[in-house]
């Protein structure tokens, strides 16, 4: 039996390493990657059209210069300004009105007209935050210098204008930018929709070979077989390329190996249930295909878990994706050892013990193997019966 098993699994390692289309994964994700290059959103063109041309204006203008989201553009004229937004050569157009130190001076309410893009959400955001914060220093440089020659001294300024103290404490620092968030769980989606393709076509291309179906050893064997260059898939994902792009990478690759693992098997069972309800090759490919968006969106990656509705919860944590998006974003973003996700690998071992019995359930079915198991069962208790009143009537 092992050396059937060790044979079997060596075939298929050799066989994957000498059609080697798994490297179209890493293809795929060099690809990908393109897009998360550059780290972070930068030098955002935003127009600034200063109708006041004073020093408060201009310390405006200057203080914007300073963002690192923001790359200021002078125009003279709104309108030409408002054309290059609507041809996307802008995000955001604002317009410091004439006035405006003016204003501020005399204590005046000013409003400072913004026109932007907002079919970029991302880059949106990121100037709105720019610019409330530069303006919320502006107005506090000139709330003090009014205080201060008013007579108040400048512990009575910090107590006026910052009555609390806050202190932020990071408690999720996934990176750079919100890409360091979503790309740990795009990794796991690709490396479960990859391995879980290879292994229901294997197991459905070994359940129908011409001279009839192989040993369940050997079948397993080969599924193993495919194991070791998923591993090394893992540690490019999840070890390498992060390094490469410039994200946070904590995790060793001995944790990296401890946390793939687990995830290899939980699919194994997953890949198994998929065999029995599929059938056919083809099938693969018409069904999985569409299915790596929404088990994606359902990882809790994009929208957390909690925001969502009971019934879509429950079909999440119904993933092994799921718990391996939160464990391996934790050990390798967040710090966590291994002994915080005991129950993350537990719960991918359950639930890839629970979809590989109901493929075995179903074979069973299919085979009309369960009525067999049924009578046999009957057989044993009629004759456990029997000899219970044997030994009955005898005494």
């Amino acid at each position: 039996m092992l050396k059937l098993f060790l044979s079997s699994a060596v075939k298929m390692f050799f066989y994957m390493l000498m059609r080697p289309m798994w490297l179209l994964l890493l293809v795929s994700v060099s690809l990908m990657s393109l897009v998360y290059i550059n780290g972070t959103i930068t030098n955002l063109p935003v127009a600034i059209v200063d109708q006041d041309h004073t020093a408060t204006s201009r310390s405006l203008i200057r203080s914007l210069n300073t963002s690192s989201k923001i790359d200021v553009l002078t125009y003279e004229s709104s309108l030409e300004a408002y054309d290059d937004i609507n041809n996307r050569k802008l995000f955001a157009v604002f317009t410091i009105p004439r006035d405006f130190e003016k204003r501020l001076l005399n204590g005046e309410d000013v409003t400072i007209p913004a026109y932007g893009d907002a079919s970029s959400r991302l880059a949106n955001g990121l100037i709105q935050v720019d610019i409330r914060g530069i303006y919320q220093q502006i107005l506090t440089e000139y709330n003090t210098r009014v205080m201060r020659n008013a007579g108040f001294s400048d512990p009575q300024i910090n107590i006026i204008l910052s009555p609390i103290k806050g202190q932020t404490m990071p408690l999720y620092n996934a990176g750079i930018s919100f890409a360091a968030i979503t790309f740990p769980g795009l990794l796991v989606m690709l490396l479960q929709h990859s391995f879980l393709i290879a292994s229901t076509r294997t197991n459905i291309t070994l359940h129908s070979l011409p001279q009839g179906k192989p040993p369940r050893i050997v079948i397993f064997g080969s599924l193993c077989g495919l194991i070791p260059i998923w591993l090394f898939l893992s540690l490019v994902l999840f070890g390498l390329w992060p390094w490469v792009l410039g994200y946070r990478q904590l995790a060793s690759i001995p944790a990296i190996l401890v946390m793939t693992f687990p995830l290899l098997l939980g699919v194994l069972g997953l890949s198994k249930l998929l065999t029995e309800c599929l059938h056919r090759t083809e099938m693969i490919y018409l069904t999985l295909a569409f299915l790596t968006t929404p088990v994606f969106y359902l990882s809790g990656t994009i929208w957390p878990l909690d925001a969502m509705p009971f019934w879509v919860q429950t079909v999440s944590r119904m993933l092994p994706s799921t718990w391996a998006t939160n464990m391996i974003a934790g050990v390798n973003q967040m710090g966590l050892g291994l002994s915080d996700n005991l129950f993350n690998i537990f719960m991918i071992l359950f639930l890839g013990a629970i979809y590989g019995a109901l493929g075995f359930f179903i074979a069973a079915l299919r085979e009309n193997k369960v009525r067999g198991y049924i009578k046999k069962v009957k057989k044993l208790m009629r004759s456990s019966n029997q000899k219970v009143n044997n030994k009955s009537s005898i005494s």
